[in-house]
C-alpha cells in the first residue's frame, strides 16, 4: 500500500512539474537573437540603443546584438563571416559591396511589397535579377556650392558649366575624374553607362569637353590625381567658382573659411543631358545563412520607420529613404541665411528626380579602367575616339 501511495505521489509530481518545465523550454525556444552590424555609426549609440531598447520591448521574444564595425573593415568582415556558419544577421553595407554579395547568391532576398515604406527609385538601387538584395537606409544627393564674390552664373547642367570660363587666378571647379565613381556617374546622368555607350558622337563630345577644361586650366591639373576633399580646401581658398559636393561639408566651410562661407550660395546639383540627378546610399542586408531573416527585416523595418529616419535625419546631414519622412516639412521649409537648410531641402527634392543608379558587375574594376582612360585622354593626348574604342573593349571583357 505504501508503495501504491508512493508511486501515486511521484506521478502527482510530475503533473504538476511537467507543465512549467515545458513552458520554460517553450520560452528559450521562443527567444531569437538578432547580430545587427553597422559601420562607424558608434558616435550615435545613444539613438541606436533607444531604437534597440524599444523593439526590444515590443518584441519580447527578440534579442538584438549590436556590433560596429569600423568603415574600413566592413567589407573584409562581412566576407569572412559570410564563410562561416553563424555569419550576422543584418549588415550595414554599400550598395555596391551588397550587389557583389548578391550577385553570388550569399543575400537574402526580398519581395518589393515588404519595402513598400521606401522611394521606388531609391529601391532600383538595390535590385538585382529582378529581386530585391537590401533595405534602403539613408541616402545623400550632392548639391552645388558657387562662391558669389566670384561668379552669379548659375548652371542647371555640365553643359550649362562647360560655357563658362574662368579668371583672375581661379578655376571654374575641380572635378576628381579618377576618385572612385566620380567620371562613372557624370557619365551616367548622360546615360553613356555601357559599352555600348561609351564610344558614341555624344561620348566623344563630353571628353572633349573635358579635355577642353583640362587643357585651358579651368580646373586644376590635380584634378586628376587628387579627391574631393583636396577639392574643398580649394574651394575654401576662393580658388574654384563652383564645387558639387555634399551637404555634409558645408558646416566645416562655415568653420574653416567664414569669408568664402559667407558669399556662398546653393543651386541643385548639375546634371546631364537627362535632367536627372545622382545619389549615394547606406542599405542593410540580411545574410543568406540567417537562422533568422524574418525576424531581422522586421527590425531593420523598424529600425528605417519614419520616426526614427527623422530622428537621425536632424543628427546628421544624411537624408530619410522612407517616403513618409522625407515628407516632413523639415525638409520642406528653411530660413534663408541657413545654408545647411538650404542643402537639406535642395537634396531631398533631388529625390524625387533620380537617374538610375549604374548597376554593373566588376564595379571597382570598371572604376579602375575609367581612372586610366581618362589620364590618358588629359595627360598623354591620347586621341579620344581610340581611347574610348579601347575603353569599350575592356569594359566588355569585364
Amino acid at each position: 500500500m505504501k508503495r501504491v501511495i508512493k508511486i501515486i505521489l511521484i506521478l502527482l509530481a510530475i503533473i504538476i512539474i511537467l507543465p512549467f518545465t515545458l513552458h520554460s523550454n517553450k520560452q528559450n525556444q521562443k527567444t531569437v537573437t538578432i547580430t545587427f552590424w553597422t559601420l562607424q555609426l558608434g558616435t550615435f549609440d545613444k539613438y541606436i540603443n533607444n531604437i534597440i531598447s524599444e523593439y526590444e520591448k515590443a518584441n519580447k521574444d527578440v534579442k538584438i546584438k549590436w556590433i560596429d564595425v569600423p568603415y574600413s573593415e566592413g567589407e573584409k568582415r562581412t566576407l569572412a563571416s559570410i564563410l562561416t556558419d553563424n555569419p550576422p544577421d543584418l549588415v550595414n553595407l554599400t550598395p555596391d559591396f551588397s550587389l557583389l554579395l548578391a550577385q553570388k547568391n550569399a543575400l537574402y532576398t526580398f519581395e518589393k511589397e515588404k519595402l513598400d515604406q521606401f522611394l521606388p527609385s531609391i529601391l532600383e538601387t538595390l535590385k538585382y535579377d529582378d529581386k530585391y538584395f537590401g533595405v534602403p537606409f539613408y541616402a545623400t544627393s550632392a548639391v552645388t556650392l558657387y562662391n558669389s564674390e566670384l561668379t552669379n552664373d548659375k548652371p542647371n547642367s555640365y553643359d550649362d558649366l562647360f560655357k563658362l570660363s574662368a579668371s583672375n587666378g581661379t578655376y571654374l571647379t575641380m572635378i576628381n575624374f579618377a576618385e572612385n565613381d566620380t567620371l562613372l556617374k557624370i557619365l551616367n546622368k548622360y546615360n553613356i553607362n555601357s559599352p555600348e555607350t561609351i564610344n558614341t558622337e555624344k561620348s566623344v563630345r563630353l571628353f572633349s569637353e573635358f579635355k577642353k577644361l583640362y587643357d585651358n586650366n579651368l580646373v586644376p591639373k590635380e584634378s586628376i590625381t587628387q579627391t574631393h576633399r583636396d577639392a574643398l580646401e580649394k574651394y575654401m581658398a576662393g580658388q574654384l567658382k563652383y564645387l558639387v559636393t555634399g551637404a555634409n561639408f558645408i558646416n566645416m566651410i562655415k568653420e574653416n573659411a567664414p569669408e568664402v562661407y559667407k558669399n556662398t550660395k546653393i543651386i541643385p546639383q548639375l546634371t546631364g543631358d537627362s535632367g536627372l540627378y545622382d545619389y549615394s546610399l547606406m542599405n542593410f542586408v540580411i545574410t543568406k545563412k540567417s537562422k533568422h531573416p524574418d525576424y531581422a527585416l522586421d527590425f531593420a523595418l523598424y529600425f528605417t520607420n519614419k520616426i526614427n529616419q527623422l530622428e537621425f535625419a536632424k543628427m546628421t546631414p544624411i537624408l530619410p529613404v522612407n517616403k513618409e519622412a522625407l515628407k516632413d516639412k523639415y525638409f520642406q521649409t528653411a530660413e534663408n541665411d541657413d545654408l545647411s537648410a538650404q542643402a537639406r531641402i535642395i537634396s531631398a527634392r533631388q529625390l524625387n528626380t533620380l537617374q538610375p543608379p549604374l548597376t554593373v558587375k566588376n564595379k571597382k574594376e570598371l572604376n579602375t579602367l575609367s581612372a586610366n582612360y581618362i589620364q590618358q585622354i588629359l595627360i598623354n593626348n591620347k586621341q579620344i575616339n581610340y581611347a574610348l574604342n579601347d575603353f569599350k573593349t575592356d569594359w566588355e571583357k569585364l
